[in-house]
């Protein structure tokens, strides 16, 4: 089968021919009829990642169907139409990852194949009214938001929502996520054309955070009740300055880094909380899918190529000018 994998060539994405893997006890082999990509498997590429295993398949998202199963494994799970949780070893505790935690994708190999062997524990039933593709853009940017927007940011009908850096796939889902629960949800980025196509999908307004008056822009809003939010760095203050009294800034990046300074005295007074947040335990996979049904919600695509011009869809997403996942067809 053809796997793309992580090298230390010259360029370090290549295509390599490895056996089809038989599934062992507890294990089902996926034919993959879609996958997508996520940031940070462009940082492995670039050796950003921690423990990088060399020729190892990449890829955390995918979408496919069960081909054979492993000794004590339910067979009703053949021909199954399956999305897979790329979370590994979450641990006991659904507030914290253990050490032991890791995500599809590296060390162990990933979704970017024609065939993925994965514990049978690891899936869930593909939502009926999505499509391979968009199935394949759920797992690990849509669990990282649904825990940021709702097990961490408490996000309410009604409640004032802020998403920023909305081009990005966590961002976007997140965007979804607010607004399907009823939330007024405004968002911020760079990009003019990004953010009206925010507005036509139903978010209340958008601000360009390289603009120097976004600020005052934001304050008419009146407070928000929680910032979703990627980057970090000093714009953390200007959140800050936005929040109504005991609102929630949760952030699950730090693209900008940490920041020079914190308004700690805002902070106290307003009674603020400013909380770290990561992918998500299983519970709130099968939790975000039961979401995704329930709302007939789908996630914005930008692209979908063939496997074989998987390279494209990674230099075009270290362009960063794509509104949506970019999706790989298998199939």
């Amino acid at each position: 089968m053809k796997a793309l994998c992580i090298t230390d060539q010259k360029e370090p994405l290549q295509f390599i021919d490895k056996p089809i893997p038989e599934p062992k006890a507890g294990e089902v082999l996926v034919k993959l009829k879609a996958a997508s990509l996520n940031h940070r498997d462009q940082w492995i590429r670039e050796g950003m990642y921690p423990g990088i295993k060399f020729g190892t398949t990449l890829g955390s998202d995918g979408a496919g169907v069960v081909t054979s199963v492993g000794e004590d494994v339910d067979v009703e799970w053949l021909s199954k139409e399956v999305i897979i949780n790329p979370n590994r070893n979450w641990g006991p505790n659904l507030a914290v990852q253990s050490a032991e935690y890791q995500v599809f994708g590296m060390p162990k190999d990933g979704t970017l194949a024609e065939y993925v062997l994965i514990e049978a524990d690891r899936l869930v039933q593909k939502p009926d009214h999505l499509s391979f593709q968009e199935a394949s853009a759920l797992p690990l940017g849509g669990l990282t938001a649904f825990r940021a927007t709702f097990f961490h940011g408490q996000c309410q009908e009604g409640k004032n929502v802020l998403i920023s850096g909305v081009g990005g796939g966590v961002a976007q889902f997140a965007f979804l996520f607010a607004q399907h629960a009823g939330a007024n949800v405004w968002v911020t980025s760079s990009s003019e054309e990004k953010i009206e196509q925010c507005k036509s999908l139903g978010a209340k307004g958008g601000f360009n955070y390289r603009s120097e008056n976004w600020i005052k822009e934001a304050k008419a809003v009146r407070g928000f009740d929680l910032v979703v939010d990627s980057a970090g760095g000093d714009q953390l203050n200007d959140f800050i300055k936005l929040m109504k009294p005991a609102g929630r800034i949760v952030f699950y990046g730090a693209t900008t880094g940490v920041p020079s300074k914190l308004d700690l005295h805002r902070m106290f007074w307003n009674q603020i909380t400013l909380q770290g947040s990561t992918m998500g335990n299983d519970e709130e996979f099968v939790q975000m899918v039961d979401f995704i049904n329930k709302h007939q919600l789908r996630p914005i695509i930008d692209s979908a190529r063939p496997f074989d011009e998987a390279i494209s869809a990674f230099d075009e997403m270290k362009a960063g000018k794509q509104f949506g996942k970019l999706v790989l067809t298998l199939d």
